[in-house]
C-alpha cells in the first residue's frame, strides 16, 4: 500500500497538489518537462531548488517536499533577511545565464517581459519562500523566459512589502536592503522603480481582463480579493516613485534611515 496523500493548501494556479511523504506531487502540464530540466541545472550550479524528480505512477510531476515555514507568514522580514532573498535571487539569475532559454515566441507567459533573454521563476514572492533549515524557493511551475529587470521587479515590490497603507519611509528602506543584497548595478537601480510599477499595474490588468472574459483561476482571484489588493498595490508603487529611486540610488546622501522591522503578520 502506498504513501498517504496530503492535500496541500496555498497555490492558485497549479491543480491539486499533494505531499506524499518527502515529495509534492501536481499535474503534469505543458512546461513541466522544461521546469524539471531548469530545476537540474540550476542544483548542478549550487542553486538549492527542490530537487526534480520526473513523473510518478500516475503520470504527475514529482518534486522535492521541503521542511519549513512559509515567508509570507514572517512577513515583513527584517533587513538582514531582506539581504538574503536578494542574493539567493541575484545566485539564481546569474546561473540561469548559463541555462539555454527556450524559443521565446512559441511560449505562452502570462505577463510577458520585453525581449525575454533569460530562464526565471517568474514568481519570486514571500509565499513561494520556504524558511528553515534551507532556504528555498518552491512552485517553479510558472518558469519560462523572462528577463532579470521583469522578474527582480516583482520580487522587489513583494519582498519589500510595498503595498498601499505600509508606510513609505519603512518599505523604501526594505527595498533599498533588498537591492542591495542582490548587488544591483546602477543601471538596474534606475531602471527598477518604473519596471516595478508597470510589472504591478500588469498583474492587476491580468486580473480584470480575466474577470472580464471569465479566465480562471484569476477570474475568481479578482473576486476574492486579489483585485482589490493588487489595484492599492499598482496604484502605491506608481505614486511613491520618487521615494523608490532615492531609496536606490548609490550616493550615500539618497540612503534612507533604516526602520526596523515590525513584528510577523498576524503576531
Amino acid at each position: 500500500m502506498g504513501e498517504a496523500e496530503q492535500e496541500l493548501t496555498g497555490g492558485n494556479a497549479s491543480g491539486r497538489v499533494v505531499r506524499v511523504g518527502g515529495t509534492v506531487r501536481k499535474p503534469w502540464i505543458d512546461n513541466s518537462l522544461v521546469v524539471q530540466s531548469y530545476l537540474a541545472a540550476l542544483r548542478s550550479h549550487g542553486v538549492d531548488a527542490p530537487h526534480p524528480l520526473g513523473r510518478d505512477e500516475t503520470g504527475r510531476q514529482t518534486v522535492e517536499y521541503v521542511e519549513g515555514a512559509i515567508a509570507l507568514s514572517q512577513m515583513p522580514l527584517h533587513a538582514e533577511d531582506l539581504r538574503r532573498v536578494g542574493r539567493m535571487i541575484r545566485r539564481i539569475h546569474d546561473v540561469s545565464e548559463s541555462i539555454p532559454v527556450p524559443d521565446p515566441e512559441g511560449w505562452k507567459m502570462l505577463l510577458p517581459a520585453d525581449k525575454p533573454n533569460l530562464m526565471c521563476h517568474n514568481d519570486l514572492a514571500p509565499w513561494n519562500l520556504v524558511i528553515g533549515e534551507r532556504w528555498v524557493f518552491i512552485d517553479w511551475d510558472g518558469a519560462g523566459p523572462s528577463t532579470r529587470l521583469w522578474d527582480l521587479a516583482y520580487a522587489a515590490q513583494a519582498f519589500a512589502l510595498l503595498v498601499n497603507g505600509e508606510p513609505v519611509e519603512s518599505a523604501a528602506s526594505r527595498l533599498r536592503a533588498f537591492i542591495d543584497g542582490y548587488e544591483a548595478d546602477a543601471l538596474l537601480r534606475e531602471a527598477l522603480p518604473a519596471a516595478m510599477a508597470k510589472r504591478t499595474a500588469a498583474m492587476f490588468e491580468l486580473l480584470c481582463t480575466s474577470y472580464e472574459t471569465g479566465l480562471q483561476p484569476w477570474a475568481d482571484m479578482y473576486v476574492n480579493g486579489h483585485g482589490e489588493f493588487w489595484r492599492g498595490a499598482a496604484e502605491y508603487v506608481n505614486r511613491n516613485q520618487t521615494a523608490w529611486e532615492r531609496a536606490l540610488s548609490l550616493s550615500e546622501s539618497a540612503i534612507p534611515p533604516t526602520s526596523p522591522a515590525g513584528p510577523p503578520a498576524g503576531s
